[in-house]
């Protein structure tokens, strides 16, 4: 059961391993260009909350859940290195005995950096450009607080549900045979997430650099002690709460 997609994931985190360690630069530029593809997603997302925020808050949830897929999409479809997704690639990896803890360490701590860098980098460019800045700031200021107040447990717990369903979604679109399947479990599962209020370290990466440069009074301190719990959250719900049961249950015997 899932052997031979388990053996798919683990030559691809041997491939990822390798690529790290023999060309770092190239492995940098993707995890920079997945940090882009979540900024993207970001923005279409809030932009589109933002609209509908004065008038109907509830459909604009909905549609920027929604359409936030797109990060995903981008992702699996163009190519790029998302921290997220290697926490159960690399572990399967791990797990297989096709790369080593070395290996595995090595591409989460070079993603990650790699992914804060385009998000920051593109989010920068995006509010520098003063494009829909009013909105934004006045839709940014109605919940950007509550999120930086979120006690530490219910950050952990968030994030271990939330890539959870991200790793689910990078899983299941290589079970499916056809492009079309998919883009729609992956957009499902991905705003299952997004509309439930589940914290992804990558894209708080895009909304705290939007949130800082736009509101005032953002404390750097509570922006860094959400991403390190969330961060930690991720690893938890994409390492052990899938990869190590699926690998589990693949086996033969």
């Amino acid at each position: 059961m899932y052997t031979s997609d388990i053996q798919a994931v683990s030559s691809a985190a041997s491939n990822k391993a390798e690529l790290c360690n023999k060309h770092p630069d190239k492995f940098i530029v993707r995890s920079v260009m997945a940090g882009f593809y979540i900024v993207v997603a970001t923005l279409l997302s809030n932009v589109t909350a933002a609209v509908l925020y004065p008038t109907a808050p509830a459909a604009g949830k909905i549609l920027s859940s929604l359409l936030f897929s797109i990060a995903i999409i981008l992702i699996v479809f163009i190519g790029g290195e998302l921290f997220t997704g290697n926490n159960m690639t690399m572990t399967i990896g791990l797990l297989d005995h096709s790369c080593s803890i070395k290996g595995l360490l090595k591409v989460w701590i070079v993603s990650y950096i790699g992914n804060f860098a385009g998000a920051f980098i593109l989010s920068s460019i995006a509010v520098a450009s003063g494009a829909s800045r009013q909105i934004l700031t006045e839709y940014f200021e109605s919940f950007i607080y509550a999120k930086l107040s979120i006690p530490p447990s219910e950050l952990l717990l968030r994030g271990i549900m939330c890539n959870f369903l991200v790793c689910l979604a990078v899983w299941t679109g290589t079970r499916m045979k056809s492009e079309s399947g998919k883009l729609i479990v992956m957009f499902l599962v991905i705003m299952s997430f997004v509309i439930s209020g589940f914290e992804h370290c990558i894209a708080n990466m895009s909304t705290f650099t939007i949130a800082y440069l736009l509101v005032d009074g953002i404390s750097l301190s509570l922006i860094l002690k959400s991403m390190f719990f969330v961060t930690i959250g991720n690893i938890i719900g994409g390492a052990l709460l899938l990869a190590v049961p699926l690998k589990y249950i693949s086996g033969d015997k």
